[in-house]
């Protein structure tokens, strides 16, 4: 504990620049998707009376269900599109000038939102969720690297699963405002729309204060005196040179080195174990069931007995467990080790999900049992938050080099946001057509994944980059001769920062 005060002292601007970041970062994601829940029947509701006034008849309810299920899953649609762009604007401007332009694209969403009801046109909410979706689409990956960029090697687990804390952080505070006696009322509602704005306001106003990244001064803009200050500032006084020397000799060996494009990645063989990994980290990360979880639960304390009322605030309840559990996820991250914690908590969470679809079968046959459901429910979100929550942002974000980082965030963020939209897209139509038994896919993916990594995914927990490439050599080249020197060296003077 002491040990961990002293570094808040002496690191107070690296701190205080990750919450920056993380507000406006995968904050907006879980305050996304927890908000929407709550809007569930206002929008359906002003939908059919938009409709009504339009045609002078109701929609059909089939119609109706189609438009929900767009406004849902059109965010993925959006964030798509924005995590493909991100590698150009990132290289060519830089990641804070980037932030702060995507935050205005996050305002004008959520006025866009904000506006739909007085405007009588449901039509604004797609548009407004569409752009939201661009907005956190670009922002996400480049939250991940930018906060991997600023960070000491002995920060580095800590500061990478603080993006899980803040997702599950935006969640708990939608869950919040979502309640009935604050935004969640049929009067309200636009304003819960409207309210993603303020997180966007705030890292407008707080972000320019902070310096871009040191790797990014000194390898791209060949500033060097920017990156003492940028350190000096995130890292406190202390001598710091030899750090900078470190990447001075690795930017004389990257003279004719630049980032990779998505497609020289994807032909790459010193990176094709890495971009595995990372398409099933991000893959499993969506389809461990933690969506399905999240959506019976009300199913499950409704059958309990307990009142409407009392349902939300149990459910914001599930939430609040999820946020504590990231919490000390950061705090265990360094010690445990990441592989350790995806795939145990994937072995877990599949054990769960065989027992909840047991209790959710026979709930009606026991009073005791929905109880049971709920106990295991609440076990699943910790386990979540507690290891691949955290651990799964981490691990992507340490498994590239410089020139494959941000390619690989894009092509990780497009499976992403595809996942987004499928998912969104066809869920409803799942659970409508398997009930519970819809976990049992889920289980089948945990233990698939958990399995793969066990066997494949190397650890990285105190590994420089250059050590972690070594270990994805032994699978890329097997028993072919490694390349001493790729057309992309391993930047170790990038990630400068792991060497304090």
């Amino acid at each position: 504990m002491t040990g961990f005060l002293s570094d808040l002292v002496q690191y107070q601007g690296l701190f205080q620049m990750v919450i920056v970041l993380g507000i406006g970062g995968t904050f907006q994601i879980g305050f996304q998707i927890s908000t929407i829940t709550y809007m569930n029947q206002h929008v359906k509701a002003f939908i059919n009376e938009t409709w009504l006034e339009r045609y002078g008849y109701p929609i059909h309810q089939d119609n109706l269900l189609f438009l929900w299920s767009l406004i849902v899953s059109i965010l993925g649609i959006g964030g798509l599109l924005g995590a493909s762009g991100s590698r150009y604007l990132t290289v060519k401007y830089g990641k804070k000038k980037c932030i702060l332009c995507n935050n205005l694209l996050m305002i004008t969403s959520a006025s866009i939102m904000g506006c739909s009801k007085m405007s009588k046109s449901f039509e604004m909410i797609l548009i407004g969720r569409f752009l939201c979706g661009v907005s956190v689409g670009f922002s996400t990956p480049l939250h991940h690297q930018y906060v991997g960029e600023i960070s000491p090697r002995k920060l580095r687990g800590f500061a990478n699963s603080t993006a899980s804390f803040f997702w599950s952080l935006g969640k708990a505070v939608g869950q919040i405002a979502g309640q009935r006696e604050l935004l969640g009322s049929q009067s309200r509602w636009p304003m819960l729309m409207a309210s993603c704005g303020i997180p966007a306001l705030v890292q407008l106003f707080t972000l320019p204060f902070f310096p871009e990244s040191p790797p990014y001064l000194l390898m791209h803009k060949e500033d060097q005196e920017g990156c003492r200050k940028a350190i000096r500032q995130l890292w406190g006084e202390g001598h710091h040179q030899a750090e900078i020397d470190d990447i001075m000799k690795e930017k004389a060996t990257m003279k004719n080195i630049k980032i990779l494009s998505v497609l020289e990645l994807m032909k790459d063989p010193a990176t094709r174990w890495q971009l595995y990994m990372i398409i099933i980290l991000t893959a499993s990360v969506q389809l461990c069931g933690i969506s399905a979880i999240y959506f019976y639960t009300f199913e499950v304390l409704q059958a309990a007995g307990f009142e409407e009322r009392m349902v939300y605030y149990m459910t914001l309840s599930i939430g609040l467990a999820e946020l504590l559990a990231t919490v000390v996820c950061s705090s265990i991250i360094e010690r445990l080790g990441r592989k350790t914690l995806i795939r145990g908590g994937y072995c877990i969470m599949g054990s769960l999900l065989a027992a909840i679809t047991v209790t959710l079968s026979l709930q009606d046959w026991y009073f005791w049992m929905p109880y049971c459901s709920l106990c295991l429910i609440i076990l699943f979100v910790v386990v979540f938050g507690l290891g691949p929550g955290g651990a799964t942002v981490s691990m992507r974000v340490e498994i590239f080099k410089l020139s494959c980082r941000p390619p690989a965030f894009v092509i990780s963020s497009v499976f992403n946001w595809l996942g987004v939209f499928v998912i969104g897209t066809t869920f409803p139509f799942i659970v409508e057509g398997l009930k519970h038994f819809c976990f049992l896919i889920f289980m089948g993916v945990l233990f698939t994944s958990a399995t793969i990594f066990h066997l494949f995914l190397p650890e990285t927990k105190g590994k420089s980059i250059v050590e972690i490439t070594e270990e994805f050599n032994k699978l890329n080249f097997k028993k072919k001769k490694v390349p001493a020197a790729p057309n992309h060296v391993m930047e170790e003077g990038y990630t400068f920062c792991t060497r304090l």
